[in-house]
């Protein structure tokens, strides 16, 4: 029998010493004894051994890497993405073990816990993790799905999932895909938007996590005004300077940086490709009140005229057919 999603959350967060775990309270009790071995059913199927492994902090990036087909954009986690759990770890370290299997080379494969991996590195603490073997694809990605449910993914992160799913034919359209994600049509259209726009944009963002629907709309119809060549060119000046667009803006808090740094792209984008003056049309002139207006345009003028009897109206033709000869 396939193991519930909140059972396996609390077993995969539990520190145990060699113990099977087959409750969530039996894993929170495990998770108080800091156990060095956790076993459970991965996806209800075989069960597998987890080692608690403790790995120092400055061979963190370098002995471990983060699956390949996690959803999660490794890119995107910075200090503000990651403000959620990195001051606590900088305090505190890490209060709850990574999941992850051992691979050929000798190095580890992180499958839950990418935001706390990064969030070691950059507070350049101990990276602990429960290492399995023997664990297949299929199952290595079954547990970074569960893991991504802890922390809400990106519109861009979803978008990428969305789109994979109506690449691969799963979903024919929007429609479908709405109801296969259990979701509005509204938000399947903002996380394809997102998906759609390059990495370069989004990470001028401080934390892409918290772009919402009203933002990457925005933002879609911005890069997707530009022409080709000048959609290349946006993005080669996002690239001028050695740090992010948001490092450089001088205001405090994620919302505040977050609508600078839209500001800014909005003022790139018109200077790039700047917005057309309109001209005001002419608007119709009353010169009889009720009877007569007029329409001038350069050296166009439309006359209309109303309440004229049939004799009014044949003089006004002859004069004029007269006059313009």
């Amino acid at each position: 029998m396939a193991i519930k999603t909140k059972d396996l959350n609390a077993r995969l967060f539990g520190k145990a010493d060699k113990r099977r775990a087959t409750t969530p309270m039996e894993a929170q009790t495990a998770a108080k004894d800091k156990a060095a071995v956790i076993e459970l059913a991965v996806a209800g199927e075989e069960t597998v051994a987890f080692e608690l492994v403790k790995i120092s902090a400055d061979q963190v990036a370098d002995k471990t890497r983060v699956f390949a087909e996690n959803a999660r954009e490794q890119a995107f986690l910075n200090e503000h993405a990651l403000a959620d759990i990195l001051n606590t770890l900088k305090d505190r370290g890490q209060q709850y073990p990574a999941v992850g299997r051992w691979l050929d080379d000798g190095r580890i494969e992180v499958l839950d816990g990418s935001r706390r991996r990064m969030s070691c590195i950059l507070a350049e603490k101990d990276f602990l993790i429960y290492v399995g073997k023997g664990i297949n694809s299929e199952h290595a990605k079954f547990l970074s799905d569960v893991a991504n449910a802890h922390k809400p993914l990106s519109l861009f992160e979803r978008g990428k999932e969305m789109q994979s799913l109506l690449d691969s034919g799963k979903v024919a359209d929007q429609k479908e895909l709405a109801k296969y994600c259990q979701c509005s049509e509204a938000l399947v259209s903002g996380a394809l938007k997102a998906a759609a726009l390059p990495m370069e944009l989004l990470m001028a963002y401080p934390s892409v996590g918290e772009l919402g629907r009203p933002t990457i709309v925005k933002l879609h119809r911005l890069y997707f005004s530009l022409s080709p060549d000048l959609q290349q060119q946006f993005v080669a000046d996002l690239g001028i300077g050695d740090t992010a667009m948001w490092k450089r803006i001088n205001a405090t808090g994620i919302t505040r940086i977050t609508r600078e740094v839209t500001n800014q792209l909005e003022q790139m984008g018109e200077t790039l490709a700047p917005k057309k003056v309109e001209v005001e049309k002419p608007k119709p002139q009353e010169l009889v009140k009720g009877k007569i207006s007029y329409l001038r345009d350069g050296d166009k003028l439309q006359l209309k005229m109303k309440k004229l009897t049939e004799r009014q109206t044949d003089e006004i033709l002859a004069y004029l057919a007269d006059y313009l000869k």
